[in-house]
């Protein structure tokens, strides 16, 4: 559907640019555009290798490893069906640690681990249809989407890129902004969670 939507606005932008006759200006923004974008791209690889490169260090260091068990409690508050030992937390975990840092790229392949092994766990329950997402993987999806984020590398990158007086002004509003979208997910899922279990209650 996207490609629809993108492709009726590229068609709109040609005609009326024919129309108005801004065909060069159309062309031009378009180049520029492209450099932008290249420029952008070169910045955000840098940063990413940077960050990212650090996240290694920190696990080698065993600073993931002690953040992951200091997350132990909140994780079995979060998705009390998922066993303690299995390796579907360590992913949530490191998923989790690498989004409060501003990681996405290296919060992405955790949480896609994280997934499949909260998939796996779920066909093991021959009660549950297949293809069903589990309560677990609705929480973690809903807790990623909010992503409380103590330092957004992403927002600061691009201010830097174009031109902010300070990248860094952010931090604060970001900070409050992620904390409210992050409790407000949880608070919700702890909802549906409940609602979940009463209505079980009824039926039997």
């Amino acid at each position: 559907m996207i490609h629809y939507i993108w492709g009726f606005m590229i068609v709109i932008g040609i005609v009326v640019s024919v129309i108005t006759g801004e065909t060069a200006s159309v062309n031009t923004s378009v180049i520029d555009g492209a450099k932008d974008a290249v420029s952008l791209c070169i910045t955000m690889l840098g940063i990413m290798a940077f960050w990212t490169g650090l996240m290694e260090v920190a696990k080698e260091a065993g600073i993931i490893g002690y953040l992951t068990r200091k997350l132990e409690k909140i994780l079995g508050w979060l998705f009390p069906g998922v066993p303690k030992d299995h390796v579907a937390r360590e992913y949530m975990a490191s998923n989790m640690i690498a989004n409060i840092m501003g990681l996405g790229w290296a919060a992405t392949p955790m949480g896609l681990k994280a997934m499949g092994e909260l998939a796996k766990l779920e066909e093991e329950n021959p009660t549950v249809p297949k293809g069903t997402a589990s309560r677990a993987m609705c929480t973690f999806l809903i807790i990623n989407v909010s992503s409380l984020q103590l330092i957004p590398i992403n927002v600061i990158a691009y201010r830097s890129q174009y031109g902010s007086v300070n990248p860094a002004a952010i931090l604060g509003p970001g900070l409050v902004a992620t904390f409210i979208s992050t409790a407000v997910a949880i608070i919700f899922c702890k909802i549906m969670d409940h609602c979940s279990k009463e209505n079980k209650l009824i039926k039997m």
